[in-house]
């Protein structure tokens, strides 16, 4: 893989725009190689030789001016640039420039030309460098204080356990376990003192300023016993952070009573802080991780393009330029690796019990490897799928089953309970298709949803698992046709038709397994977005929930065959294959009931993030959910109860509602249609090149929203299609909808943390201190 490629795959893609720009600069150089290549052979027949060098002795007297900046006055012959900075270089904002000294040759202009887009790529990346490490320095002084009061409640805590303890066993008379107490209260002293010793310790380790240059101990020993404060003095100083509700029950008691702040030394709020310190610290020593890499990546990549440069015009500018970036505080500032040091001997001391395979396992988890197995799997189960698809049409064919008389009931009883399953595998499918194509346009999906770093899957995983219901669902089918056929098993007609319930409780089984098998970190990630959607509002609203509540609303009819199992087999019905469902006053009013659900989940989010934020945005965007559900109900009216004026209330809702909806996809989920953008009518940025792309999604996603004027013009049967499959159809072409929305939703979320280099996810602390020297970030 040529080094541009691999450059651009390794950089953070949130912060691309600040990394140095590799493909224009390498761009320039061949535009300089054939503009040499050109006039090489003219050039030196039409400039007499004495004339070049009256003009280069010229520029020398000239460049005089610029030889304080080395020191030395003399320069040698071959030397071709000089540097210097403007500004103040200690406070990582200096300039540097670059002075070009053969400038005055036959192309040299152009040449003078590319050493200040490079200047300009160097201050650019070196000053964001500087910007990001002064921030970590900063965070990195707010986590000591954090430590510091953490170590000091661990004592305290323990202090108040002990005097528990001791309290009631005073009141045990038996002599037996009096040796037992001492011993006991030995080893919690001893305890103490290991963890007093361990705050004095952390409390040295302030003795390095700001620069990094570590001072005398013994010189400023009285000075910082003098103003240290005792460890367990900055208790006084802290309070717990009141954090946004993340539970139902801690809602309702901040809605009904006062939150507690102050610090009551027990356990629980112990835990509560290392847990958040824990993830404070992982995720600052990925940042931390990440500004090492950037700043490798662009050394690597100044030092490719400078030889690059030098073998095009035949000189030896790299050997000076590199020294100037190795002087530079993009290779010479160490803050990065002595904080890692640091995050990692405290992680390891205080979070993983000294043990340094632990630690060092959290907070750098192995890579995934692609697995040779996934592969032969997947291509094993799709081929099966395939398989048993083209046997069911031939089974279907072979004995006119589609003229048989029993298709009515078999359309209306079994295949709704079928069709449950195969929305679900289109939607996975559709989910592997936006993960290939996340990872091929660098969409960092895996920091988006939140997912905790190596267990995100990938397309190929989540291909394998819909494979396999695939291939369960479609077994499951053809057994049913099959034993239903046979006369032989035709009076087990009660026992086949259990066949798809038991598929059901087959999935519900694996999604809830609490083993750690089968993707056990993603399943909980799945069944804790579902969680937060039920209970909305009463959990802050994040991206993920906000984004599966999203993929509830392309899946109304899954809710209906839910519903429709509860129904079927909750009334026996499955005995006799013939339900009376439609019947029920009870079942039309949760057929509206469980169709609304995914919305309700929707606006309920929107209010939520409308009291935090007071944003009018998300008020308008919960009203547009409200106008679905409205139209959806009239839809449904106009189902079960046919009439002109349900189709009519039917028809001007929907259309309401779809436009407001087509506008929000388009104009504010996918960030297009701007009216001054660089890509007329799109957007400024966009991953796929080809604009077309976006002109046929846009179209789509309005053709493929009015795929509700099937029911409302009342087409309940096409030919060759019960309703049941033209319903089914309709869903289908729904979730193809969603699943092209869900590709540029990503990507405009993705660009706007691009836009604000937004990289890391920002982690609550757990104390905050009150005195005016540290305060939380």
């Amino acid at each position: 893989m040529k080094f541009g490629k691999e450059f651009s795959s390794q950089m953070v893609q949130e912060w691309q725009e600040a990394y140095m720009e590799y493909n224009n600069l390498k761009a320039f150089l061949k535009n300089i190689s054939r503009f040499k290549q050109k006039n090489s052979s003219s050039a030196v027949a039409s400039t007499p030789r004495g004339t070049l060098k009256r003009r280069v002795s010229l520029y020398r007297a000239f460049s005089g001016l610029t030889g304080w900046q080395r020191g030395s006055p003399a320069k040698k012959e071959d030397e071709v640039v000089l540097f210097h900075t403007e500004g103040d270089d200690n406070e990582s904002q200096g300039i540097y420039k670059t002075v070009f000294l053969k400038s005055a040759e036959d192309g040299g202009d152009q040449e003078l030309e590319f050493f200040e887009k490079l200047d300009n790529e160097f201050n650019k990346v070196n000053n964001f460098y500087c910007k990001k490490v002064k921030q970590v320095k900063e965070e990195a002084e707010e986590l000591s204080v954090q430590m510091e009061a953490l170590i000091a409640l661990r004592i305290k805590v323990d202090r108040v356990v002990e005097f528990t303890s001791s309290a009631g066993n005073r009141t045990s008379s038996p002599a037996s376990t009096e040796h037992h107490i001492n011993c006991a209260k030995l080893g919690q002293s001893q305890s103490h003192m290991e963890v007093i010793q361990e705050v004095e310790m952390s409390s040295e380790g302030h003795l390095e300023d700001e620069s990094g240059i570590h001072v005398d101990e013994t010189a400023s020993q009285a000075t910082m016993q003098g103003f240290r404060p005792a460890p367990l003095e900055i208790l006084d100083h802290v309070k717990i952070n009141v954090n946004t509700p993340e539970t139902p029950v801690s809602t309702l008691k901040g809605l009904l009573m006062s939150s507690k702040n102050d610090l009551s030394f027990s356990k629980a709020e112990m835990r509560k802080a290392e847990e958040q310190l824990r993830m404070a610290l992982i995720e600052f020593y990925h940042k931390l991780q990440l500004l090492k890499q950037f700043s490798f990546l662009n050394m690597l990549a100044f030092a490719k393009i400078m030889k690059k440069y030098d073998k095009i015009t035949s000189r030896n500018a790299s050997k000076d330029y590199l020294k100037m970036v190795e002087g530079s505080n993009l290779s010479s500032s160490d803050e990065v690796n002595r904080l890692m040091e640091r995050v990692e001997a405290s992680f390891v001391k205080y979070f993983a019990n000294g043990n340094h395979r632990k630690g060092m396992n959290t907070l750098r988890p192995p890579t995934r490897r692609e697995r040779h197995r996934i592969t032969f799997l997947l291509g094993l189960l799709t081929g099966c799928s395939i398989a048993l698809i083209v046997a069911l049409g031939i089974l279907i064919h072979a004995r006119d089953i589609i003229n048989s008389e029993g298709r009515v009931r078999y359309m209306e009883n079994i295949f709704p309970l079928y069709s449950l399953f195969g929305y679900i595998v289109l939607h996975m499918l559709m989910y592997s298709i936006n993960i290939y194509f996340w990872r091929r346009f660098r969409i960092n999906y895996p920091f988006i949803f939140g997912f905790k770093q190596g267990t995100e899957l990938g397309y190929r995983e989540v291909f394998l698992l819909s494979s396999v219901l695939s291939v369960l669902t479609m077994a499951a089918v053809l057994s049913n046709l099959d034993m239903e056929m046979e006369p032989n098993t035709r009076s087990f007609s009660a026992i086949t038709e259990l066949v798809p319930f038991g598929l059901l409780t087959l999935l519900l089984l694996v999604i809830f397994c609490p083993f750690n098998i089968i993707y056990k970190s993603s399943r909980f990630f799945l069944i804790q977005c579902a969680i937060h959607c039920i209970c909305a509002p009463l959990y802050k609203v994040t991206f993920p929930d906000n984004f599966f509540a999203d993929q509830l609303t392309s899946q109304v009819q899954a809710f209906r065959s839910l519903e429709f199992y509860v129904c079927y087999y909750g009334r026996g019905d499955f005995k006799t294959r013939s339900n009376k469902c439609l019947e029920s006053n009870i079942y039309k009013i949760f057929y509206f009931i469980v169709t609304s659900i995914p919305f309700w989940m929707r606006s309920l989010q929107c209010l939520r993030r409308l009291l935090e934020d007071r944003h009018a945005m998300h008020g308008f965007n919960g009203l547009k959910h409200i106008s679905t559900v409205f139209a959806i109900g009239m839809r449904t009216c106009n189902e079960l109860n046919r009439g002109t004026m349900w189709r009519i209330l039917a028809a001007s809702s929907s259309a309401v509602a779809t436009i407001a909806n087509t506008y929000w996809d388009i104009v504010i989920d996918w960030g297009l249609l701007q009216k001054n953008s660089t890509n007329p009518w799109l957007r400024d940025k966009l991953c796929v090149q080809n604009r077309s792309v976006y002109i046929v999604a846009m179209v789509l996603n309005v053709l493929l929203r009015l795929a509700w004027m099937q029911s409302v013009l009342g087409i309940r049967e096409a030919p060759f299609l019960h309703r049941t499959a033209l319903t089914a159809l309709v869903t289908c072409l729904e979730i193809i909808r969603r699943g092209i929305w869900n590709f540029f939703r990503l990507e405009n979320e993705h660009f706007n943390n691009v836009g604000k280099y937004r990289a890391f996810k920002s982690v609550p602390l757990p104390f905050n201190c009150e005195d005016g020297e540290h305060k939380t970030i």
